[in-house]
């Protein structure tokens, strides 16, 4: 990797007035999991790397019930995971963080790194930039090897896939999460952190190059149930092929709301209004389910290698769905 200056501030304040404007001149190091690499493949080139390890106020995992869950950007996945009062009132969150199979993954990544790392598609990967053009300025993927990429919200010019394992069921549990910049601090849902990039240049999220994600906010769940499924090629390190969080209101075995979230389909988490629809009034049942799974992958466009993910994501959201509503069907 090229040589680098390395910062090691206390605060979010100084953590700020460390980050350069541009995109690229500068990075932020958390658990490192994901920008080591980047920079060994020199994908990623700063010139200074700011380390937010000493910033205590970045850390934690916290619960009250007015408030609901606390996700400090730094609080590793291990923290997550131990947490008494995400595993009794955010199971789906858990059952998201344990899909991370490696031990040194869930002991150093963190809340933020997940939600933040940078897309695994192989021709990023392979420093041909986020919309994958060649030297025709039209997109490789479409015509390329295109096994992992995107079946939904692909009608160009972004195929990647959203990376994070957290984001579909923090954003079906109708998370925010809180940036903070020279301007200050400000919050957006979850929702609508994350973007399909439409120019060169654009990022797959709202932070500017000197903003950084300080915490996650998680509403109380106020009965709500939640569930995440993933189908994975192999349980050991390994990114799913599809995957799908539940989080239901259930009133005995009728589904007065739901919200299904769909992860590692598309360019961001990917909402499925058409699931959710089905779903509402019903009383749940497996048949039930599986509709809903179906619903979900509807509007699908399958690219000319991938079309197996169809079918993936279906049984996920079917899963997710029954997961959530174990004990009350």
């Amino acid at each position: 990797m090229e040589a680098f200056e390395y910062s090691h501030p206390k605060s979010k304040e100084e953590v700020v007035s460390l980050l350069g404007s541009d995109w690229g001149t500068t990075a932020l190091l958390a658990g490192g999991t994901d920008l080591l690499s980047l920079m060994k493949d020199y994908i990623e080139t700063p010139s200074r790397v700011v380390s937010l390890s000493s910033v205590k106020e970045l850390e934690g995992v916290s619960y009250d019930t007015s408030s609901g869950l606390r996700l400090g950007a730094l609080s590793t996945l291990d923290e997550l995971i131990d947490s008494k009062d995400a595993n009794r009132e955010y199971p789906g969150l858990v059952q998201a963080a344990e899909g991370i199979t490696s031990p040194q993954i869930r002991s150093r990544g963190t809340v933020g790194g997940d939600l933040c790392q940078r897309p695994r598609c192989w021709y990023y990967r392979g420093g041909l930039g986020l919309l994958a053009r060649g030297q025709n300025g039209k997109s490789l993927v479409p015509d390329g090897d295109n096994r992992y990429h995107a079946i939904l919200g692909n009608s160009g010019p972004a195929y990647f896939l959203n990376p994070s394992s957290l984001a579909p069921v923090l954003v079906a549990l109708g998370a925010r999460a809180r940036i903070f910049g020279p301007k200050g601090a400000r919050e957006v849902p979850l929702s609508g952190f994350f973007l399909a990039p439409r120019k060169d240049g654009d990022r797959e999220n709202v932070l500017k190059a000197n903003e950084i994600l300080t915490e996650v906010f998680v509403p109380p769940p106020e009965g709500m149930r939640s569930a995440t499924y993933e189908v994975r090629q192999r349980e050991s390190l390994d990114w799913p092929l599809a995957a799908a969080s539940a989080v239901l209101k259930l009133n005995g075995t009728t589904v007065e709301s739901a919200r299904v979230v769909l992860g590692h389909v598309a360019p961001t988490p990917w909402p499925s209004r058409d699931a959710e629809r089905v779903l509402a009034g019903k009383s749940l049942t497996e048949e039930i389910a599986g509709l809903a799974g179906q619903a979900a992958v509807r509007r699908a466009k399958p690219l000319s290698k991938n079309a197996y993910k169809v079918r993936l994501a279906a049984v996920a959201v079917k899963r997710a769905i029954l997961r959530a509503a174990e004990g009350a069907i």
